[in-house]
């Protein structure tokens, strides 16, 4: 276990709403509801965050960031996200978002050193009856099935609707990452995008992946067994490979979880960067580039370099809305909005949510397969979507994909519209 050391007890502390930064005119954007740090009682060091951002269709659900460098920024601006997610996609959850700023590799490795953690996690959340986590990045299933089961304990019963979701198949949860969820509605979006656009085919299209991860990777295989694409570049935290005949996904696929990751690739590359220089990466000559990793990918630093004609934002938040103006109208590059693409994952929750407290519900779901369910779910709605933004693009020629997203969103936030 190394020398980590482990908190003896976490509990929430709530954060002070700051004044408006707007002194003139009131804030144009709804405050967010909930803002609490994740303290040590007794060392009074902060582990973490959580954002309960709008709870206007239901509690706040998001996933739980474990990351070396999370900040009360980066989860403040993902839980807006999540409520922009969660009511595009017509769900009955506003948006929430939580942080541990974790440094330790051995929490990483170590299963039951993370279940204590997360176990200790769990007790600072159950006071937060508005908020439901799910996986992020750093975390998995068994992450939420420990906070479920903590939840279980404290109430005295085995089935309720205090714990997470997006925990294991054989705990009845669905698996989010095992499932590749996420994946499918950015394969969803990339094949409406062959309908709506003449002049663009997957087949032999270029896709480039930052992040070659739970989401980049099955995103990769769907795209290219599916349609014929061609994966040309990929990276993870240990190095990045481009190959503009394409890279050979089957090693890909055998060497993405071993020790080096990536940097164990075998196969002939034109052009590969070490951990230093992942960034360079997203530069790369593409059709499709596919950042899945953390947010501000794209940023002023590299926008003037970047070289595709269309972007699915696999991660949250990989660019900002100045950016994408200046990639459509300077450089004629479309960025689809994470929270339109990227959906797959809270769909996948919601669903299992639901079948928990609606049998009849559940007994549907059964009957299809819960995968094949989910799947044809997640292709309506985020192809629904892609569609209805485009159309409100061509209503309004200064919109960018966000611009029109944003809109969409926000409307439905007013409604009580359930697609499940």
């Amino acid at each position: 276990m190394n020398n980590f050391q482990l908190p003896k007890k976490l509990k929430s502390q709530l954060i002070e709403k700051p004044a408006t930064q707007n002194r003139f005119s009131g804030n144009s954007e709804p405050t967010q509801e909930a803002r609490y740090q994740i303290i040590e009682p007794d060392t009074k060091r902060v582990w973490g965050f959580v954002i309960i951002d709008n709870t206007q269709r239901g509690p706040g659900l998001g996933g739980i960031r474990m990351a070396p460098n999370v900040s009360f920024n980066e989860v403040s601006r993902l839980a807006r996200v999540m409520t922009l997610k969660n009511s595009a996609a017509c769900l009955p959850y506003g948006g929430g978002k939580a942080g541990l700023v974790i440094n330790e590799p051995a929490v990483y490795s170590d299963r039951s050193l993370k279940k204590i953690l997360m176990d200790k996690f769990a007790d600072a959340l159950f006071e937060l009856k508005n908020y439901v986590p799910a996986p992020d990045m750093g975390t998995d299933e068994w992450d939420i099935q420990t906070v479920t089961e903590n939840h279980a304990q404290r109430l005295g019963k085995e089935i309720h609707n205090r714990g997470g979701a997006g925990r294991p198949a054989e705990c009845g949860g669905i698996p989010l990452d095992e499932w590749e969820l996420t994946a499918h509605g950015l394969f969803a979006a990339a094949q409406t995008l062959e309908n709506l656009l003449s002049d663009f085919k997957l087949k032999n299209s270029k896709i480039a992946i930052q992040g070659f991860g739970n989401v980049g990777f099955p995103a990769a295989v769907k795209l290219n067994n599916k349609e014929g694409a061609v994966v040309v570049g990929a990276s993870d935290i240990n190095g990045a490979l481009w190959n503009p005949n394409g890279l050979d996904l089957e090693e890909l696929c055998r060497i993405r979880k071993l020790p080096g990751g990536l940097s164990q690739y075998s196969k002939t590359v034109e052009k590969s960067f070490g951990p230093e220089k992942l960034d360079w990466l997203l530069e790369a000559p593409c059709d499709i580039l596919i950042p899945a990793a953390r947010p501000d990918a794209i940023t002023a630093r590299n926008i003037d370099r970047i070289d595709c004609r269309l972007i699915l934002q696999g991660a949250n938040t990989p660019s900002s809305k100045p950016v994408e103006y200046y990639l459509k109208h300077r450089q004629n590059i479309l960025s689809l909005t994470d929270f339109i693409v990227n959906s797959g994952g809270v769909i996948g929750c919601a669903v299992e949510r639901k079948m928990l407290v609606d049998s009849d519900y559940g007994k549907k779901v059964q009957e299809k397969d819960p995968r094949t369910y989910i799947e044809d779910l997640i292709f309506n709605t985020v192809s629904r979507n892609v569609e209805e933004v485009f159309t409100r693009m061509e209503e309004d020629k200064d919109f960018i994909f966000r611009d029109a997203a944003t809109h969409l969103a926000l409307e439905r936030l007013k409604t009580d519209e359930v697609w499940l």
